[in-house]
This record gives C-alpha cells, sequence and structure tokens, in this order.
C-alpha cells in the first residue's frame, strides 16, 4: 500500500503548493493555450525531451554505482525515479541518494551512498561553472537599468559565492582517490574509510565521462526553456536562455528549498528577476517555470511513487 499512500500525498502536497503561489490561474491557463494552440509540438517535444533528460542521469548513476554492483539501465531507471519522488520531500532534494541505493544490496548500500555523491557533484560542478559563466553574460547584455537595482546586488553576492564553491569542488572532485589515501592514514577513520574506499577506483576516465553526461544533460534542460519561451511568447534568443536560466539553477542549488514546499516558488521569483533583464512577459515566465517543474520534477516523482511498491519485490528476487 506504501506506493499508491505516497502517490496520493505527493499529488495533494502538489496542488497545495499551486494554490500558495500567486498567479497560478493564469499560469495554467496559458500552458492550456499552449496545449491547444499551434505550437502543441513544442510542449510535447519538452515532454519528451523529460525522457532524455532522466536518461542521461540514470546512465550516469548506473556508471558510477557499477563499481559496487551491476543493475541493467531498467533497473538504474527505477532506483533514479524512486529517488526523485524521496527526494520531492527534503531540502534540495537529498533524500534521491536514499531512494537510489534501496535498489542495491544491503551490504553494498553504504558504498553506493559515496558513489551517488560523486555523480551527483559532477552535474553541481556543470551547474556551478556554467551558472557563474551566465551571471557574467547577465552583467554585459542585460537591462542597465535593472541591473542597478537589487538584481545587480544580489547576483554579485551569488557571483563571488559560486566561485568559492566552485573552485573547492573541482578540486575535491578531482582529487577524490587521494582524499580517501589521506584519509588512511588516520587510525580512528580506518571503518569509515572503509566504505569510501570505493572512491579510489574513479579514474580520471570516468570522472571525465561522469562531466560529459552531466554536460549533455545540462543541454537538455536548455533546449526545454528554449522550447517553452517560445511556446509561452517570452521572447529571448538562444544565448539569452542560455545566459538566464543558467543562474536560475545555480541560485536553486545554492539556495535551501524542498521541491514540494518551496521550490515553485523559488523558480518563479528567481525566474522573474532574471529573465526580465531580457523580456518582460511576467505570465510567459511563469507559465514556463511552471510547466518545466511538472514535466521534470512532478512527474518522474510520481512514476517514482508507484515503483516504491516494488522495492520490496525486487530485493526479495535477490
Amino acid at each position: 500500500m506504501i506506493g499508491p499512500l505516497v502517490f496520493c500525498l505527493l499529488a495533494w502536497s502538489i496542488y497545495q503548493q499551486l494554490l500558495k503561489q500567486s498567479n497560478w490561474k493564469a499560469s495554467l491557463q496559458h500552458a492550456w493555450q499552449a496545449l491547444t494552440g499551434a505550437e502543441y509540438w513544442k510542449l510535447l517535444l519538452t515532454i519528451a525531451l523529460m525522457f532524455a533528460n532522466w536518461g542521461l542521469e540514470t546512465r550516469k548513476w548506473q556508471l558510477v554505482v557499477g563499481r559496487v554492483q551491476h543493475l541493467t539501465f531498467l533497473q538504474s531507471a527505477k532506483a533514479v525515479f524512486t529517488g526523485t519522488t524521496l527526494g520531492f520531500f527534503t531540502p534540495n532534494r537529498i533524500g534521491e541518494y536514499m531512494g537510489r541505493i534501496l535498489y542495491l544490496d544491503e551490504g553494498k548500500r553504504i558504498k553506493a551512498f559515496s558513489l551517488t555523491i560523486v555523480c551527483s557533484m559532477g552535474q553541481l560542478l556543470v551547474t556551478w561553472w556554467a551558472g557563474i559563466g551566465g551571471i557574467l553574460y547577465l552583467q554585459t547584455y542585460g537591462n542597465t537599468e535593472l541591473l542597478h537595482t537589487f538584481a545587480g546586488l544580489w547576483m554579485k553576492i551569488v557571483l563571488y559565492s559560486a566561485i568559492a564553491g566552485a573552485v573547492i569542488l573541482t578540486l575535491f572532485y578531482f582529487r577524490l582517490a587521494g582524499l580517501v589515501r589521506w584519509f588512511e592514514k588516520i587510525p580512528r577513520l580506518q571503518k569509515p574509510v572503509s566504505y569510501i574506499r570505493v572512491l579510489d577506483s574513479l579514474n580520471a576516465t570516468i570522472l571525465f565521462r561522469i562531466l560529459s553526461l552531466s554536460v549533455l544533460r545540462y543541454s537538455v534542460f536548455m533546449g526545454q526553456y528554449y522550447l517553452l519561451f517560445d511556446v509561452f511568447d517570452v521572447h529571448v534568443t538562444a544565448a539569452q536562455v542560455v545566459g538566464s536560466v543558467s543562474v536560475i539553477f545555480l541560485v536553486l542549488s545554492i539556495v535551501p528549498t524542498i521541491a514540494v514546499i518551496t521550490e515553485l516558488g523559488v523558480r518563479w521569483r528567481v525566474g522573474i528577476e532574471v529573465v526580465q533583464l531580457f523580456d518582460n512577459n511576467i505570465t510567459g515566465i511563469l507559465a514556463t517555470s511552471l510547466a518545466i517543474w511538472i514535466i521534470n520534477l512532478v512527474i518522474p516523482a510520481l512514476i517514482g511513487s508507484l515503483l516504491i511498491l516494488g522495492i520490496k519485490l525486487f530485493n526479495s528476487r535477490k
């Protein structure tokens, strides 16, 4: 019964969050008009790209978790969708880690947890460096008048924070094996190190493959936003989409949010602040943010909620 219960709880929580957002009726109406308009195919293509998005994430996780246990692509996809469901209820979706490792043998879950973190580190690296470039782009080509207001101030704060974080994270990412060997020299850490020693097997080739898949996935996100901005009459160029959306993702990765409670509101607020540097169609910006949230997070989370029921059956067959 847990799968249907989680599904119902998730659906109710999503409904409640929508009610809390201002302009949600206008955004839904705009989205409905897009579904019935001449460019509905762009919305359908955006939905199709959702599967490319999560397919790339599945392949990335399958690649790293294979260091401790082999999973088929389908098994990995189930784990990723289940993780999305649990992540929906936790700050910045950290529950994804727990949801994914539930599909592994009990003795391998802790090791897989550290590998899953590395998988997320790769995506975070792409998000932060792209976001830094996005802020620099906005500061150069954005609406000068708006940039001299509060928007310009918070962008500078985010920029300096992101640069510091990205440099540190990059050093950690490419020095994982060295960190493990350094911890091994500390006697009191012998037991914890035994769980993360698997990180020593992640050579440069695998780390670059993780980054490559992360870049591809990031490109899918950009493509989705580009299509939906066009559908909802937000007139921005491809460069402006990349510049503004990269900043939205950067802020979402830094600001503490819970997908089922606050993330949609943050998406709307940041989206308005950033995209209006190029176009002031607020309703279109809100509709795009809502559609992206539903397609990339709500639908996968609902799929994962129905898969939770199969976790016990999967493990019992093993």
